[in-house]
Protein backbone atom coordinates (compact mmCIF):
# COMPACT_ATOMS: atom_id res chain seq x y z
CA UNK A 1 0.00 0.00 0.00
CA UNK A 2 3.26 2.43 0.37
CA UNK A 3 3.26 2.18 -3.41
CA UNK A 4 0.24 4.83 -3.57
CA UNK A 5 1.86 7.09 -1.01
CA UNK A 6 0.19 10.17 0.70
CA UNK A 7 2.04 9.60 3.88
CA UNK A 8 5.22 10.59 5.22
CA UNK A 9 6.76 7.36 4.75
CA UNK A 10 6.18 8.63 1.05
CA UNK A 11 7.37 12.42 1.46
CA UNK A 12 10.61 11.70 3.04
CA UNK A 13 11.48 8.78 0.46
CA UNK A 14 10.64 11.70 -2.34
CA UNK A 15 12.43 14.34 -0.80
CA UNK A 16 15.90 12.22 -0.69
CA UNK A 17 14.97 11.07 -4.60
CA UNK A 18 14.67 14.57 -5.11
CA UNK A 19 18.49 15.20 -3.25
CA UNK A 20 19.88 13.06 -5.68
CA UNK A 21 20.67 14.08 -8.64
CA UNK A 22 23.53 12.97 -12.10
CA UNK A 23 22.55 9.70 -11.65
CA UNK A 24 23.94 6.83 -14.34
CA UNK A 25 21.44 4.06 -13.22
CA UNK A 26 19.93 2.39 -10.35
CA UNK A 27 20.80 -0.79 -8.77
CA UNK A 28 18.33 -2.03 -6.61
CA UNK A 29 18.72 -5.33 -4.87
CA UNK A 30 14.95 -6.64 -3.27
CA UNK A 31 13.85 -9.00 -0.65
CA UNK A 32 11.62 -10.56 -3.23
CA UNK A 33 14.20 -11.83 -5.73
CA UNK A 34 16.09 -14.25 -3.67
CA UNK A 35 17.30 -16.87 -5.96
CA UNK A 36 20.33 -19.34 -6.09
CA UNK A 37 23.54 -18.37 -7.26
CA UNK A 38 24.96 -17.27 -9.86
CA UNK A 39 23.57 -13.74 -9.08
CA UNK A 40 21.51 -12.07 -12.17
CA UNK A 41 20.91 -8.74 -13.29
CA UNK A 42 18.36 -7.93 -15.50
CA UNK A 43 19.10 -6.92 -18.91
CA UNK A 44 16.18 -5.77 -20.81
CA UNK A 45 15.45 -2.50 -22.46
CA UNK A 46 12.46 -1.30 -20.46
CA UNK A 47 10.85 -2.77 -16.76
CA UNK A 48 8.33 -4.69 -16.79
CA UNK A 49 5.95 -4.82 -13.27
CA UNK A 50 5.01 -7.70 -11.47
CA UNK A 51 2.29 -7.50 -9.54
CA UNK A 52 3.77 -9.62 -6.92
CA UNK A 53 0.80 -9.82 -4.21
CA UNK A 54 -2.99 -10.38 -3.73
CA UNK A 55 -5.75 -9.33 -2.11
CA UNK A 56 -4.77 -5.86 -1.88
CA UNK A 57 -6.54 -2.61 -3.69
CA UNK A 58 -7.58 -3.07 -7.26
CA UNK A 59 -5.68 0.44 -7.50
CA UNK A 60 -2.30 -0.92 -6.90
CA UNK A 61 -2.50 -3.39 -9.65
CA UNK A 62 -2.98 -0.57 -12.35
CA UNK A 63 0.09 0.99 -11.22
CA UNK A 64 2.84 1.69 -13.72
CA UNK A 65 6.68 2.34 -13.49
CA UNK A 66 7.98 2.62 -17.01
CA UNK A 67 11.68 2.85 -15.56
CA UNK A 68 13.97 2.43 -19.17
CA UNK A 69 16.28 -0.59 -18.60
CA UNK A 70 19.98 -1.11 -20.10
CA UNK A 71 21.43 -3.60 -21.32
CA UNK A 72 24.69 -2.20 -22.03
CA UNK A 73 25.18 -1.11 -17.89
CA UNK A 74 23.59 -4.21 -16.86
CA UNK A 75 26.78 -5.59 -18.57
CA UNK A 76 28.92 -2.96 -16.96
CA UNK A 77 27.37 -4.24 -13.57
CA UNK A 78 27.97 -8.26 -14.61
CA UNK A 79 31.54 -7.43 -15.29
CA UNK A 80 32.13 -5.48 -12.19
CA UNK A 81 30.94 -8.48 -9.71
CA UNK A 82 32.86 -11.44 -12.09
CA UNK A 83 36.17 -9.15 -11.78
CA UNK A 84 35.13 -9.39 -7.44
CA UNK A 85 34.41 -13.08 -8.02
CA UNK A 86 30.65 -13.07 -8.25
CA UNK A 87 29.56 -14.79 -10.73
CA UNK A 88 26.63 -13.37 -12.52
CA UNK A 89 24.48 -13.93 -15.36
CA UNK A 90 21.65 -11.91 -17.28
CA UNK A 91 18.06 -11.90 -16.61
CA UNK A 92 16.22 -10.84 -20.02
CA UNK A 93 12.48 -11.81 -18.55
CA UNK A 94 11.78 -11.39 -15.39
CA UNK A 95 10.15 -7.82 -14.77
CA UNK A 96 10.63 -5.87 -11.23
CA UNK A 97 9.02 -6.88 -8.30
CA UNK A 98 6.94 -4.57 -5.82
CA UNK A 99 10.21 -5.05 -3.28
CA UNK A 100 12.02 -2.70 -6.32
CA UNK A 101 8.94 -0.41 -8.34
CA UNK A 102 7.17 0.33 -4.95
CA UNK A 103 10.27 2.79 -3.26
CA UNK A 104 11.59 3.66 -6.88
CA UNK A 105 8.09 5.24 -7.52
CA UNK A 106 8.10 7.32 -4.41
CA UNK A 107 11.54 8.13 -4.56
CA UNK A 108 11.78 8.69 -8.47
CA UNK A 109 8.37 9.01 -10.07
CA UNK A 110 9.64 10.91 -12.90
CA UNK A 111 10.92 6.88 -14.15
CA UNK A 112 13.85 8.55 -16.53
CA UNK A 113 16.82 6.55 -15.25
CA UNK A 114 17.96 3.44 -15.95
CA UNK A 115 16.63 0.43 -13.85
CA UNK A 116 18.46 -2.57 -13.13
CA UNK A 117 17.47 -5.00 -10.52
CA UNK A 118 19.98 -7.57 -8.83
CA UNK A 119 19.17 -10.69 -7.58
CA UNK A 120 19.83 -11.99 -3.86
CA UNK A 121 21.53 -15.33 -3.16
CA UNK A 122 21.10 -17.52 -0.26
CA UNK A 123 24.08 -16.90 1.71
CA UNK A 124 24.35 -15.58 5.55
CA UNK A 125 25.38 -12.05 6.06
CA UNK A 126 29.03 -11.83 5.52
CA UNK A 127 28.48 -13.31 2.35
CA UNK A 128 25.72 -11.24 1.12
CA UNK A 129 28.31 -7.66 2.65
CA UNK A 130 30.57 -9.52 0.12
CA UNK A 131 28.52 -9.09 -2.36
CA UNK A 132 28.09 -5.41 -1.64
CA UNK A 133 30.90 -4.57 -1.62
CA UNK A 134 31.57 -6.04 -4.96
CA UNK A 135 29.63 -3.17 -6.12
CA UNK A 136 30.97 -0.53 -4.62
CA UNK A 137 33.29 0.85 -8.27
CA UNK A 138 29.53 1.12 -9.52
CA UNK A 139 29.05 4.08 -7.87
CA UNK A 140 32.21 6.09 -8.52
CA UNK A 141 30.75 5.24 -11.94
CA UNK A 142 27.45 7.11 -11.26
CA UNK A 143 25.07 4.25 -10.08
CA UNK A 144 23.33 4.07 -6.51
CA UNK A 145 22.58 1.05 -5.35
CA UNK A 146 19.39 0.10 -3.50
CA UNK A 147 18.23 -2.09 -0.71
CA UNK A 148 14.24 -2.97 -0.33
CA UNK A 149 13.45 -4.71 2.67
CA UNK A 150 12.39 -4.35 5.96
CA UNK A 151 14.14 -3.96 9.59
CA UNK A 152 11.07 -5.30 11.19
CA UNK A 153 9.03 -7.46 8.84
CA UNK A 154 6.81 -10.44 10.58
CA UNK A 155 3.49 -10.51 8.62
CA UNK A 156 1.95 -12.35 10.93
CA UNK A 157 2.27 -9.63 13.53
CA UNK A 158 1.21 -6.57 11.86
CA UNK A 159 -1.98 -5.08 12.33
CA UNK A 160 -3.35 -4.81 9.24
CA UNK A 161 -6.81 -3.21 9.83
CA UNK A 162 -4.84 -0.35 11.32
CA UNK A 163 -1.84 1.80 9.65
CA UNK A 164 -1.85 3.77 12.60
CA UNK A 165 -1.80 1.34 15.70
CA UNK A 166 -0.08 1.66 18.56
CA UNK A 167 3.64 0.30 17.99
CA UNK A 168 4.92 -3.11 19.61
CA UNK A 169 8.01 -2.19 22.46
CA UNK A 170 9.55 -5.87 20.78
CA UNK A 171 9.72 -4.03 17.11
CA UNK A 172 10.85 -0.57 18.60
CA UNK A 173 13.38 -2.55 20.93
CA UNK A 174 15.05 -4.63 17.76
CA UNK A 175 14.51 -1.57 15.48
CA UNK A 176 16.35 0.85 17.48
CA UNK A 177 19.06 -1.84 18.19
CA UNK A 178 19.91 -2.19 14.05
CA UNK A 179 20.10 1.60 14.07
CA UNK A 180 22.65 1.80 16.81
CA UNK A 181 24.54 -0.40 15.18
CA UNK A 182 24.58 0.33 11.60
CA UNK A 183 25.48 4.07 13.19
CA UNK A 184 28.66 2.77 14.91
CA UNK A 185 29.09 0.20 11.93
CA UNK A 186 29.07 -2.63 14.68
CA UNK A 187 29.51 -5.13 11.65
CA UNK A 188 30.41 -8.17 13.82
CA UNK A 189 27.21 -7.51 16.33
CA UNK A 190 24.89 -6.88 12.58
CA UNK A 191 26.47 -10.53 11.32
CA UNK A 192 25.57 -12.43 14.33
CA UNK A 193 21.86 -10.05 14.95
CA UNK A 194 19.89 -13.41 15.32
CA UNK A 195 21.61 -14.00 18.56
CA UNK A 196 22.56 -10.44 19.69
CA UNK A 197 19.66 -8.38 18.82
CA UNK A 198 16.49 -7.95 21.47
CA UNK A 199 13.55 -10.16 20.14
CA UNK A 200 15.07 -10.98 16.82
CA UNK A 201 13.24 -13.73 16.35
CA UNK A 202 9.84 -12.07 16.05
CA UNK A 203 11.22 -9.71 14.59
CA UNK A 204 13.18 -11.32 11.17
CA UNK A 205 11.11 -14.39 11.74
CA UNK A 206 12.76 -15.12 8.11
CA UNK A 207 15.91 -13.48 6.65
CA UNK A 208 14.79 -12.16 3.30
CA UNK A 209 13.54 -8.41 4.28
CA UNK A 210 16.80 -8.29 6.69
CA UNK A 211 19.50 -9.44 3.90
CA UNK A 212 19.56 -6.36 1.48
CA UNK A 213 20.51 -4.43 4.50
CA UNK A 214 24.13 -6.32 4.34
CA UNK A 215 24.17 -5.17 0.87
CA UNK A 216 23.76 -2.04 1.26
CA UNK A 217 26.49 -2.06 3.76
CA UNK A 218 29.11 -3.45 2.02
CA UNK A 219 28.43 -0.95 -0.62
CA UNK A 220 28.80 1.79 1.40
CA UNK A 221 32.61 3.14 1.30
CA UNK A 222 34.61 3.48 5.00
CA UNK A 223 33.74 7.16 6.16
CA UNK A 224 30.54 7.27 4.74
CA UNK A 225 27.97 8.93 7.35
CA UNK A 226 24.51 7.22 7.89
CA UNK A 227 22.11 9.84 6.66
CA UNK A 228 18.21 8.86 8.12
CA UNK A 229 15.33 9.32 5.36
CA UNK A 230 13.21 8.40 7.26
CA UNK A 231 12.10 6.54 11.15
CA UNK A 232 8.82 5.11 11.92
CA UNK A 233 6.54 2.28 12.28
CA UNK A 234 3.31 1.03 9.90
CA UNK A 235 0.76 -1.58 11.05
CA UNK A 236 2.14 -1.96 14.96
CA UNK A 237 5.38 -3.39 14.12
CA UNK A 238 6.31 -2.99 10.45
CA UNK A 239 9.49 -0.57 10.37
CA UNK A 240 9.56 1.81 7.98
CA UNK A 241 13.07 3.06 8.51
CA UNK A 242 15.15 4.12 5.66
CA UNK A 243 18.60 5.52 5.63
CA UNK A 244 21.37 6.04 2.96
CA UNK A 245 25.47 6.30 3.50
CA UNK A 246 27.01 9.22 1.37
CA UNK A 247 30.30 11.19 1.59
Amino acid sequence: MSALGGDDHAAALRAFGSGITGMRAILIVSAHWQVSRPLRVTAWESAPLLYDFGGFSEELYKVTYPAPGDPALAARVARTLVAEDQACRFERERGLDHGAWVPLRLAWPEATVPVLQLSMPFVDPQDMFRVGRALRPLRDDGFVVVGSGGIVHNLRKVKLQDKNAPVDDWAVEFDSWVAQQVEARNLDSLFAYKSAGPHARISVPTTEHFDPLFITLGAAFAGEAVEPIFEGFQYGNLSMRSFSFRA
